[in-house]
């Protein structure tokens, strides 16, 4: 049984050792045993050669050329731990998309509704690294993530950029204490006189792409980032770094730690998003199919939720007298106005119209005042349901991935 092992373009232009076919690689002599250890340490000096050409093409910020190796599957990437893993499952759930893992150790499942879709389980960064590498085709993972490690890479495409999770922004903070307590404003910081060639603004980080960037698109000329992860909020209590720039959420643990953030000093805004290979997609049998059901589910849910379905029953001599009757009120038009049909009775023996049912859409913070303005009106026997999918005729994002694809 042979074996092939595939290996990133960089590796593959390392040479070959050679090896003579006639000469076992193991024997019982003492002569061969030493050919042989002599062969495995020229091995090894060769492996060392080519890993040190990944490692420097990687350290220059040159990732290995993407190559789409035939397969079946198409490869979803979700992350593999925390919030964002379990959001990311209950997303697709909600979406009818059962991600159906045996073990929960195991880092591959099977969504049963997508029978060509293998989910692999991996940390976000990776993720991210192997959608440039062809190792994956999709994933599941913060905008931040896709900046700091796609680097802008144009074999990278946002497919959709608003899932509705992991909701944070990247920012830079500062001590709210000592030389920085009048500090409020990114440029009130880059001008203080402290900072020089010698003495430069410190700031600790995980973000070293991200940062750097802003910094220089910004003006800023002294400053250097020292690589920090974790608990970055401790660094400038600790003396290791005047500011950090970091990940916040609601705010709480920068307050905790004497930290503030200041006016324009934001990097970025996050949220989960569905990322792509660009050369997946067009070059990978099934991929955009896949990527066109998986964003017509995401949609279709994403639109609805929050929205609630309005249906109630009102007196009226006919549809146009209670559609004007039900329009004058603000909160009652709905996503294109409010569906109005007649209600049909029997009295006396005969088929009478003396009610309309209007069914309108409406969103959760406007629910109540929906409500009252129904009944304000002449509204009854008020039934409210919550929606689950709004599908349109067409995704709006799938007409706009296409022509980012040119296709």
């Amino acid at each position: 049984m042979s074996m092939s092992i595939l290996l990133p373009t960089n590796l593959q232009q390392c040479p070959s050792p050679s090896f003579s076919p006639s000469t076992p690689l193991l024997s019982p002599s003492p002569s061969t045993a030493f050919s042989f250890v002599g062969t495995s340490r020229r091995c090894l000096r060769l492996v060392t050669c080519c890993v040190s050409s990944v490692q420097s093409s990687v350290a220059n910020g040159s990732a290995p050329a993407a190559v789409i190796v035939e397969r079946d599957q198409i490869r979803l990437g979700l992350p593999s731990k925390g919030r964002m893993a379990a959001d990311s499952v209950d997303l697709l759930k909600d979406c009818q998309l059962f991600v159906k893992q045996v073990n929960p150790r195991q880092y591959v499942a099977q969504i049963p509704q997508l029978p060509n879709t293998e989910v692999w389980f991996q940390r976000p960064k990776d993720i991210v690294r192997k959608l440039l590498s062809g190792d994956l085709d999709l994933g599941i993972v913060g905008l931040d993530t896709v900046c700091e490690y796609g680097q802008e890479n144009e074999d990278l495409i946002i497919v959709h950029e608003a899932l509705n999770f992991g909701d944070c922004h990247l920012s830079i903070a500062i001590p709210n204490y000592g030389i920085f307590e009048n500090i409020n404003s990114l440029k009130e910081l880059a001008d203080m006189p402290q900072w020089s060639e010698e003495r430069p603004l410190r700031v600790a980080t995980g973000f070293t792409y991200l940062g750097p960037k802003f910094m220089e698109e910004n003006g800023i000329k002294h400053v250097t980032f020292s690589t920090a992860d974790g608990a970055l909020e401790a660094a400038p209590a600790m003396g290791i770094a005047d500011a950090i720039l970091d990940l916040v959420s609601s705010g709480t643990t920068l307050k905790e730690n004497n930290l503030k953030e200041i006016e324009g000093g934001v990097v970025l805004e996050s949220q989960a998003a569905l990322v792509a290979s660009r050369r997946a997609l067009t070059d990978r049998k099934g991929a955009l199919k896949t990527v066109h059901e998986i964003l017509e589910r995401l949609e279709a849910h994403l639109k609805a939720d929050g929205q609630f379905t309005v249906v109630a029953n009102m007196r009226g001599n006919n549809a146009q007298e209670v559609a004007e009757r039900v329009l004058s009120q603000p909160s009652l038009s709905g996503l294109q106005g409010p569906t109005i049909s007649p209600v049909y009775c029997t009295q006396n023996g005969k088929v009478s119209i003396d009610y309309y049912a209007i069914v309108i859409c409406v969103p959760k913070k406007a629910l109540y005042e929906s409500v009252k303005q129904l009944r304000a009106v002449g509204g009854s026997g008020v039934l409210v349901s919550p929606l689950t999918y709004i599908f349109d005729v067409d995704t709006p994002r799938w007409g706009q991935l296409l022509r980012n694809l040119n296709l």
